[in-house]
């Protein structure tokens, strides 16, 4: 139990400078603290040992793309991360369409690999509460195998979330990446955790994303992720990209093969409807390659 000396209104007042006028929890691990001068900002306690350094390193490095809208930064430390807090309104069309041609600078921006850390960030790293390795490979093919379907499926296995006799699928999968990847592509800039519910549609007409678990990757994974929970206005999105950056033929036949990861993640986390969710698209994957 931590007191008020190491609580939310602390960690701001120690990183912002300014005294702490209020503070309201969103949850276990998320306060919004009001400040001196009417300023709001948002402090997260982090889940891990690394996992407040990981997500302030991803930040920066989305936001010195100068694309997407990212929170400022204001600190962190072993224990806390405070940001801004984004005003949020509805979602609307103009701002999707401006969201689609900014992820696609985003994703543009590159990266120096597959596996790619942002600079200052851990190797050692999270996707949501589940720890992520931030392991370079020479090509996406056999790094997404290797460090984002097997590792997880092994951790499935074990739980006994997936079968043993399921496992054969996925590795199947894996031993056809090369001929299922599509064209190859340089490493993208990925957010790394783009599902609908760390996009913010910001009061000020911009979309704002928060949350990265940020890593060189392929773009479609970013893609692929909006799609699995859905996503307001996610067609003027697509196309607004596309129109930016398009993609390699067959990409909308890969979305499945890409959310293998995220899906395998859920599994672990959250159990087997997530397995048999991630199951079926392997088995897509392995249909339509």
């Amino acid at each position: 139990m931590h007191n008020s000396l190491d609580g939310p209104g602390a960690a701001a007042t120690r990183f912002t400078g300014l005294a702490a006028t209020g503070e309201r929890r969103l949850s276990g691990t998320l306060a919004e603290v009001t400040l001196d001068g009417g300023q709001v900002v948002i402090v997260k306690r982090g889940d891990g040992d690394r996992a407040a350094r990981a997500e302030a390193a991803g930040l920066r490095w989305l936001t010195e793309t100068g694309t997407v809208r990212i929170p400022t930064v204001h600190g962190h430390d072993e224990r806390w991360l405070v940001t801004d807090r984004v005003a949020t309104g509805p979602p609307r069309a103009d701002a999707a369409e401006r969201f689609g041609r900014e992820l696609a600078a985003l994703h543009a921006a590159g990266a120096p690999a597959f596996g790619a850390p942002p600079p200052d960030g851990p190797e050692d790293a999270y996707i949501g509460l589940a720890p992520m390795r931030n392991v370079t490979g020479p090509d996406w093919p056999r790094w997404y195998a290797e460090h984002r379907v097997l590792p997880y499926l092994r951790r499935a296995v074990d739980a006994g979330t997936v079968g043993s006799a399921e496992a054969p699928v996925f590795e199947e999968v894996c031993a056809r990446l090369p001929e299922l990847a599509g064209p190859a592509e340089p490493p993208a800039r990925l957010h790394g955790d783009l599902w609908n519910g760390n996009v913010l549609w910001g009061a000020d007409g911009h979309t704002w994303l928060i949350d990265p678990a940020a890593h060189g990757g392929h773009r479609e994974t970013d893609l692929a992720m909006l799609h699995l929970f859905g996503c307001p206005h996610l067609e003027r999105i697509l196309d607004s990209y596309r129109g930016t950056a398009p993609l390699s033929d067959g990409w909308a036949d890969r979305i499945a093969l890409h959310q293998l990861f995220p899906l395998l993640v859920h599994a672990v986390l959250f159990g087997r409807g997530y397995a048999e969710q991630a199951l079926t698209a392997a088995r897509t994957t392995l249909r339509t390659g």
